[in-house]
């Protein structure tokens, strides 16, 4: 018999044939993965650049509206989605009174939880890739050990150790177990790459919220400002009119 990949695969029994398919399977996903993930993070790069060329003019005038509008209207951005929630965060916090936490301190804290739904969307879908590519060897093996089993199976019902009687399901076991590798590897190869991108993304959106912090503290204390532009009165100038109505009375 000569043993090419067609006639493996043409004399592998219905379990080897299952663990083949599997990690077919595998690569795909791993495939998919990769390529989704690639695509997701050159454009969020690309947009954000963009929007990032967008906002800056809008925070130096203080139009922080017409930067929330902007980042609401920017699809596909990680950098926007921040910027935006932060900027909206912060607005909405300065239009009440003041309490214990002031607009800029409670901004801090929803941009630590924004951070996180952004690291969590960066890394969507990279398990699958770190599954595989530790998953994937160990599957090729149960072929392996399997295809001996067989192997040895072969010689029991030929009642000898000939080549003849066992090539066949060793030639099947090793197939098998190369095929686990050669899906294992480039998953492993593939979920490094994407960690340092994400890593590089990562980076660049925390040095953006470190920055967008240091704006927010930089302007100071804010009056807070109600819906139809008045000027909200905060917890201290309340009780200093208390007090000035209770020593003047009207």
């Amino acid at each position: 018999m000569n043993f090419n990949l067609r006639d493996i695969y043409n004399h592998m029994g219905v379990f080897a044939l299952g663990i083949a398919w599997t990690l077919i399977l595998f690569a795909v996903a791993s495939l998919a993965v990769f390529f989704e993930r690639l695509f997701v993070f050159f454009r969020s790069r690309s947009i954000s650049k963009q929007f990032a060329s967008r906002a800056g003019p809008l925070l130096t005038q203080h139009q922080h509206e017409a930067l929330v509008k902007e980042a609401e209207a920017t699809k596909g951005s990680h950098l926007a989605m921040l910027l935006g929630g932060g900027m909206k965060h912060f607005l909405a916090k300065s239009r009440v009174p003041a309490g214990k936490l002031g607009p800029v301190e409670l901004t801090r804290r929803e941009l630590v939880r924004i951070n996180e739904r952004v690291s969590a969307d960066v890394r969507r879908g990279m398990s699958v890739l770190a599954t595989v590519g530790s998953v994937a060897p160990f599957v090729g093996l149960l072929g392996t050990v399997v295809g001996i089993i067989e192997a040895f199976s072969g010689i029991a019902k030929e009642g000898s150790g000939g080549l003849g009687a066992v090539s066949a399901g060793i030639a099947e076991a090793l197939v098998v177990t190369a095929l686990g590798l050669l899906v294992a590897i480039p998953a492993v190869l593939m979920f490094n790459f994407l960690s340092t991108r994400a890593d590089s993304l990562q980076l660049s959106l925390d040095a953006a919220r470190s920055e967008f912090m240091d704006y927010l503290e930089d302007l100071g204390p804010q009056k807070p400002v109600a819906t139809n532009g008045a000027a909200v009165a905060t917890g201290p100038e309340l009780a200093a009119r208390k007090e000035s109505r209770d020593v003047h009375p009207a």
